[in-house]
Protein backbone atom coordinates (compact mmCIF):
# COMPACT_ATOMS: atom_id res chain seq x y z
CA UNK A 1 0.00 0.00 0.00
CA UNK A 2 1.27 3.48 -0.87
CA UNK A 3 2.00 6.03 1.80
CA UNK A 4 -0.01 9.20 1.49
CA UNK A 5 1.52 12.42 2.74
CA UNK A 6 0.03 15.85 2.93
CA UNK A 7 1.60 18.50 0.66
CA UNK A 8 2.91 21.44 2.63
CA UNK A 9 4.19 24.27 0.48
CA UNK A 10 7.43 25.65 1.84
CA UNK A 11 9.97 28.12 0.64
CA UNK A 12 11.82 25.18 -0.97
CA UNK A 13 8.82 24.48 -3.22
CA UNK A 14 8.69 28.14 -4.29
CA UNK A 15 12.45 28.14 -4.86
CA UNK A 16 12.07 25.12 -7.14
CA UNK A 17 9.23 26.84 -9.01
CA UNK A 18 11.19 30.04 -9.67
CA UNK A 19 14.67 28.50 -9.99
CA UNK A 20 16.56 30.36 -12.69
CA UNK A 21 13.69 32.78 -13.36
CA UNK A 22 15.52 35.81 -12.00
CA UNK A 23 18.91 34.67 -13.31
CA UNK A 24 18.02 34.99 -16.99
CA UNK A 25 19.26 38.17 -18.68
CA UNK A 26 16.56 40.57 -19.77
CA UNK A 27 16.54 41.65 -23.40
CA UNK A 28 14.29 44.15 -25.08
CA UNK A 29 12.96 43.97 -28.62
CA UNK A 30 15.59 45.00 -31.17
CA UNK A 31 18.44 44.76 -28.68
CA UNK A 32 21.23 42.47 -29.79
CA UNK A 33 22.50 39.81 -27.44
CA UNK A 34 26.12 40.33 -26.47
CA UNK A 35 28.16 37.22 -27.13
CA UNK A 36 31.75 36.51 -27.95
CA UNK A 37 32.13 33.96 -30.72
CA UNK A 38 35.68 32.78 -31.20
CA UNK A 39 37.85 30.89 -33.66
CA UNK A 40 41.27 29.64 -32.54
CA UNK A 41 43.78 28.29 -35.05
CA UNK A 42 47.39 27.25 -34.78
CA UNK A 43 50.49 26.86 -36.91
CA UNK A 44 54.08 25.96 -36.05
CA UNK A 45 54.93 29.41 -34.69
CA UNK A 46 51.78 30.95 -33.24
CA UNK A 47 48.11 30.76 -32.29
CA UNK A 48 45.60 33.00 -34.06
CA UNK A 49 42.41 34.02 -32.27
CA UNK A 50 39.47 35.76 -33.96
CA UNK A 51 36.84 36.96 -31.48
CA UNK A 52 33.65 38.65 -32.65
CA UNK A 53 32.72 41.45 -30.23
CA UNK A 54 30.33 43.74 -32.11
CA UNK A 55 29.29 47.12 -30.74
CA UNK A 56 32.28 47.47 -28.39
CA UNK A 57 34.90 50.22 -28.43
CA UNK A 58 38.50 49.03 -28.53
CA UNK A 59 39.25 50.90 -25.28
CA UNK A 60 36.67 48.70 -23.51
CA UNK A 61 38.38 45.42 -24.48
CA UNK A 62 40.90 43.83 -22.11
CA UNK A 63 43.16 40.90 -22.96
CA UNK A 64 45.43 39.20 -20.44
CA UNK A 65 47.92 36.39 -21.01
CA UNK A 66 49.52 34.32 -18.30
CA UNK A 67 51.50 31.30 -19.48
CA UNK A 68 49.05 29.33 -21.60
CA UNK A 69 45.94 31.03 -20.15
CA UNK A 70 44.26 33.73 -22.26
CA UNK A 71 41.40 35.90 -20.99
CA UNK A 72 39.35 38.34 -23.06
CA UNK A 73 36.76 40.64 -21.51
CA UNK A 74 34.76 43.57 -22.86
CA UNK A 75 32.30 46.11 -21.53
CA UNK A 76 29.31 47.01 -23.66
CA UNK A 77 27.71 50.43 -23.34
CA UNK A 78 24.77 51.26 -25.53
CA UNK A 79 22.63 54.37 -25.25
CA UNK A 80 19.85 55.28 -27.63
CA UNK A 81 17.39 58.17 -27.61
CA UNK A 82 14.51 58.70 -30.01
CA UNK A 83 13.23 62.27 -30.14
CA UNK A 84 10.44 63.86 -32.10
CA UNK A 85 10.98 67.57 -32.03
CA UNK A 86 11.58 68.57 -28.40
CA UNK A 87 9.57 65.66 -27.05
CA UNK A 88 11.52 62.60 -25.90
CA UNK A 89 9.67 59.48 -27.03
CA UNK A 90 12.04 56.75 -25.90
CA UNK A 91 15.39 56.46 -24.14
CA UNK A 92 17.17 53.13 -23.77
CA UNK A 93 20.40 52.27 -22.01
CA UNK A 94 22.20 48.97 -21.83
CA UNK A 95 25.35 48.20 -19.92
CA UNK A 96 26.88 44.77 -19.67
CA UNK A 97 30.03 42.75 -19.96
CA UNK A 98 31.14 39.60 -21.68
CA UNK A 99 34.22 37.48 -21.01
CA UNK A 100 35.90 34.33 -22.27
CA UNK A 101 38.94 32.49 -20.94
CA UNK A 102 40.69 29.48 -22.39
CA UNK A 103 43.90 27.45 -22.17
CA UNK A 104 46.26 26.72 -25.03
CA UNK A 105 48.45 23.64 -25.40
CA UNK A 106 51.67 25.64 -25.20
CA UNK A 107 52.79 28.77 -23.33
CA UNK A 108 52.51 32.11 -25.15
CA UNK A 109 55.30 34.66 -25.54
CA UNK A 110 53.51 37.64 -23.94
CA UNK A 111 56.10 40.18 -25.13
CA UNK A 112 55.62 39.32 -28.83
CA UNK A 113 51.81 38.99 -28.72
CA UNK A 114 49.80 41.38 -30.91
CA UNK A 115 46.17 42.49 -30.94
CA UNK A 116 44.10 44.28 -33.62
CA UNK A 117 40.45 45.35 -33.46
CA UNK A 118 38.61 46.19 -36.65
CA UNK A 119 34.90 46.15 -37.56
CA UNK A 120 33.85 44.27 -34.42
CA UNK A 121 36.50 41.52 -34.75
CA UNK A 122 39.41 41.21 -32.32
CA UNK A 123 42.38 39.44 -33.89
CA UNK A 124 45.11 38.13 -31.59
CA UNK A 125 48.45 36.75 -32.76
CA UNK A 126 49.96 34.76 -29.90
CA UNK A 127 53.47 33.46 -30.68
CA UNK A 128 54.43 30.22 -29.00
CA UNK A 129 57.13 30.44 -26.38
CA UNK A 130 60.27 28.59 -27.33
CA UNK A 131 60.68 25.39 -25.35
CA UNK A 132 63.64 25.57 -23.04
CA UNK A 133 66.12 22.76 -23.36
CA UNK A 134 66.23 20.47 -20.37
CA UNK A 135 69.50 20.38 -18.54
CA UNK A 136 70.73 17.26 -16.87
CA UNK A 137 72.41 17.84 -13.55
CA UNK A 138 75.56 15.96 -12.63
CA UNK A 139 75.38 14.58 -9.14
CA UNK A 140 78.58 15.02 -7.13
Amino acid sequence: MANITRFRPTSDALDDLFRGFFMQPVRFDGQQEVQMKMDVSEDDKAYKVHAEIPGVKKDDIHVSIEGNQVSISAEVKNEKEVKEGEKLLRSERYYGSVARAFSLAQDVDENAAQAKYNDGVLELTLPKKKATATRKLVIQ
